[in-house]
């Protein structure tokens, strides 16, 4: 099949890239970045040039209609936040001739800005951190409590997040919001800190049936937030609550979440309607990736058993950017990549994900011959980079986001239309 990824920018798009070709799919992507991970890959045959999709969704549809039109993709895959306008479009989409699996818009509104997500967790009893929806500049300045995390409504990549660990720092946060021009309308989510370890769930449904889950913990974290190395997990009670969000929202199509794993069970922070990053669930043993394309295609899939839990995988490139980051050290650099040359320490048995020379398979089936020696050049270069001047690795986690990240008024745009 011939598979148009939305996105070519970010980490999920390169992984699937990977996943879909070695399956046998033909993969293109969009992207309004002229060089970017996905065309730095074997994986993926072009990248065709689109508007950046934050300033405006409704153009950066009709400039992937048109690249699908010309090309003659069969399906349009949302691997990134155009799965908003996607889904607003989805009629559209199929007029043209192409396949996709997003959910109705009414089900993504209840969780694509972190209050709307917030206020249906909550109405549904699904478990996350004490918190509320602040409404005003002066109520949010007086609140007490510290720490606490404020999370504006939308925001990608940790962006529109901040950790408040005294009053004033909450004062001055409330005037910078307020000078922003947030809509206070809309509020903040102010949220109470919870302890343990981060875990992502992904997950695939077929009009509000769960198909696919997996679990991994992020056991280190890597460039900007990102999880540079994780641990697939078997977690019932979150499988169970993603299911039962799923199945009130008719979910269909793809939906990720994180939790922080507690004492007391796991409690979502964040809900993503869309895929996360599924090499580590492949190499566990659950597809999402051929899970999500077979929904697209046929409507459902056969439901997938759960995956071994245990696999470690790694992204070699967040792990040297964020130790050039952290510490600022060429040592720490050197030793980084040491390790990952080396398969010690933190790489003992881990796969690399996101840039692999060759894909091993999960099962009996074949791992790929043919090295993708070009899919490593930007781990690399990173390489080389921060060696020679750690703050360089900067240059190489800037500007990413930008490519698929969805603005606060563009979102507006898309909820009152």
């Amino acid at each position: 099949m011939f598979v148009l990824l939305s996105d070519g920018a970010g980490l999920t798009s390169r992984q699937c890239a990977t996943l879909l070709a070695a399956a046998g799919h033909r993969v293109e992507a969009l992207s309004p970045q002229p060089l970017c991970l996905s065309r730095l890959t074997r994986h993926v045959r072009a990248v065709h040039r689109v508007p950046g999709l934050g300033a405006d969704p409704r153009r950066w549809l009709d400039a992937a209609l048109d690249v699908a039109t010309r090309r003659g993709a069969e399906l349009l895959l949302p691997v990134q936040e155009q799965v908003t306008v996607m889904s607003l479009e989805r009629e559209r989409i199929a007029a043209a001739g192409l396949l996709t699996a997003v959910p109705d818009f009414a089900a993504l509104r209840q969780v694509q800005d972190k209050v709307s997500a917030f206020r249906t967790l909550d109405r549904l009893g699904l478990p996350q951190p004490l918190g509320q929806v602040v409404t005003s500049r002066e109520t949010l300045k007086t609140l007490g409590g510290a720490p606490v995390f404020v999370k504006t409504p939308i925001g990608t990549a940790s962006a529109g997040t901040w950790r408040i660990t005294s009053p004033s720092d909450l004062a001055r946060l409330a005037d910078r919001l307020d000078q922003a021009q947030l809509d206070w309308q809309q509020g903040v989510l102010v949220q109470q800190p919870a302890a343990g370890p981060l875990v992502m769930v992904q997950s695939v449904f077929a009009r509000g049936e769960l198909i696919a889950f997996h679990a991994c913990e992020r056991i280190r974290e890597g460039a900007s937030g990102g999880s540079s190395h994780k641990r697939g997990l078997t977690l019932p009670a979150a499988r169970e609550h993603l299911a039962a969000l799923g199945r009130a929202l008719g979910w269909h199509g793809a939906l990720s979440a994180d939790v922080i794993l507690t004492g007391r069970g796991p409690l979502f922070i964040d809900v993503n309607p869309r895929l996360v990053e599924p090499a580590n669930a492949y190499q566990s043993g659950v597809d999402l990736t051929a899970t999500l394309v077979e929904v697209a295609r046929s409507g459902t899939a056969p439901p997938q058993p759960d995956g071994r839990a245990g696999v470690r995988t790694h992204q070699g490139l967040l792990a040297v950017l964020g130790e050039a980051a952290r510490t600022g050290h060429r040592r720490d650099v050197a030793r980084e990549l040491a390790q990952a040359l080396t398969r010690t320490g933190p790489y003992w048995r881990s796969t690399e994900e996101l840039t692999p020379l060759r894909w091993p398979a999960p099962s009996a089936a074949p791992a790929q011959t043919r090295p993708d020696l070009v899919g490593a050049a930007p781990y690399a270069a990173a390489a080389v980079a921060t060696l020679l001047h750690p703050p360089a690795g900067r240059r190489f986690v800037s500007g990413a986001t930008s490519a698929y990240s969805l603005t606060p008024a563009a979102w507006q745009v898309l909820t009152v239309t």
